[in-house]
């Protein structure tokens, strides 16, 4: 099973169907709230329709705006699923140019012109990030400063007391078991490494 992705960044793609132009724009979102502002942005309020449907993990929502129920919403969400793209939000808007296209017509059409834009789009792997917080000696600290990179590990804040340092760091999941592994032979077991 491939890793997660979502996608780098914004994309488009135009295509005629039979008249009526369609334009799909597809983005990357980390929330509801990203989804609806992207869906406001991306939507043409002098378009037939602005249909749209957006997914962030197991939830979903989706719109038909106007087209028959299931012929554009609910097509658009499929096509980001079958894609295998999570934190994705997809607007797909029509102007109708003079031929119906019936529900099975508007449903290859708008799931289609979506799953084209997502295909060309650039993709970045999600990377599942979590927190940890070290302890360590004032001996060992330059040595774990300058390794953290090799862990994906990222420097959130540092604190010193008396006895060493606490450092709060932010690295993939699949690297922690290695970073405190690679901890405790730094510090011969006195380090300390805490997931948060």
């Amino acid at each position: 099973m491939s890793a997660p992705a979502t996608l780098h960044g914004e994309a488009t793609l135009q295509q005629e169907i039979k008249k009526s132009r369609f334009l799909a724009r597809a983005a990357p979102i980390d929330t509801a709230e990203a989804a609806t502002a992207f869906i406001a942005r991306a939507g043409d309020p002098a378009a037939t329709h602005n249909c749209w449907a957006w997914r962030i993990g197991p939830i979903y929502r989706f719109s038909d705006d106007g087209e028959p129920g299931g012929s554009a919403g609910k097509p658009i969400l499929m096509a980001i699923d079958g894609q295998a793209l999570d934190r994705v939000a997809v607007v797909v808007t029509r102007w109708y140019g003079g031929v119906k296209l019936g529900v099975g017509g508007l449903a290859r059409a708008y799931g289609g012109c979506a799953a084209e834009c997502l295909r060309r789009a650039e993709r970045q792997p999600i990377v599942d990030l979590r927190r940890a917080r070290i302890r360590c000696d004032y001996a060992s600290l330059p040595v774990l400063r300058a390794r953290l990179r090799e862990f994906d590990a990222a420097k959130r804040a540092e604190r010193a007391d008396n006895d060493g340092v606490e450092l709060d760091v932010e690295l993939p999941a699949e690297r922690m078991d290695a970073l405190a592994a690679w901890l405790r032979d730094l510090t011969r077991g006195r380090g300390l490494f805490e997931r948060a």
